[in-house]
């Protein structure tokens, strides 16, 4: 059984008319006039598969990152039916739910348990999240003392240690210098390698052949193609450059 399942999924959004005049709002409003839809994403399906390594490729603007808000829960589908079957790590934008007057310690409690993870398992896990962050000399420091790069390494290792059954990828592997991101890359191939379920995005198109077995391919929020992911980089990339060659 897939443990992520897409079945004809939409998410649209409802435009909005711009700057209005009260009176001219409240006009609107009165006649329930329809609103034009945005669709982010229109009627995709798409199973991964327990263990699978699955990348999500397409330009900017394809819809790559709603499809990802949808695994992880941020938002719920428009239309169709979405499963997703176990634990959730998403490495989106890191740090996002950091408190900066909070410490460093007290970040790490507060974002693992909303990762799920109890009071127990935060205590057995909060020296290796420290050590791997490599920022433990500043662990008690608040926050808003932290670069950006030590605020991310935080986050991020926060992220890697719930030891999740799915992890989802969202151009972040290039946080910290590059000691760091090699350290980082290990631990998500150890995952690979543990057999757990990867969905990525990044436009580095070497990574994601290191990383995934097959991809999807997004276009304007519509599925256009899936396959083996050594197979969809090269269809890939010769669509791009057709398209740079015919604008020059």
């Amino acid at each position: 059984m897939p443990v992520i399942s897409f079945q004809q999924v939409s998410k649209y959004f409802q435009r909005h008319a711009g700057q209005l005049l009260l009176r001219d709002r409240l006009s609107h409003l009165a006649r329930r006039a329809p609103r034009e839809r945005f669709y982010a994403l229109r009627d995709v399906s798409f199973a991964v598969e327990h263990g699978e390594s699955l990348a999500v490729m397409g330009s900017n603007g394809a819809g790559k990152s709603t499809l990802l808000s949808l695994a992880t829960g941020l938002c719920s589908p428009s239309e169709g039916t979405l499963i997703v079957d176990g634990r959730v790590a998403a490495l989106l934008e890191l740090g996002s739910g950091f408190h900066q007057d909070l410490t460093g310690a007290e970040n790490v409690r507060v974002n693992a348990a909303l990762l799920g993870l109890n009071r127990g398992q935060v205590r057995e896990r909060f020296d290796d999240i420290v050590e791997f962050s490599g920022i433990g000399d500043f662990i008690d420091e608040p926050l808003r003392t932290y670069s950006t790069g030590m605020t991310m390494r935080l986050a991020f290792s926060v992220a890697i240690n719930v030891d999740p059954d799915i992890l989802i990828i969202d151009e972040v592997l290039g946080v910290g210098d590059h000691a760091f991101f090699a350290k980082c890359f290990e631990r998500i191939m150890e995952f690979r390698r543990a057999g757990k379920t990867i969905l990525c995005v990044s436009h580095s198109l070497p990574t994601l052949q290191t990383l995934c077995d097959r991809a999807i391919w997004l276009d304007h929020g519509r599925l256009l193609r899936t396959g083996p992911v050594k197979e969809l980089i090269q269809a890939y990339t010769e669509a791009a450059d057709a398209t740079v060659a015919a604008h020059q």
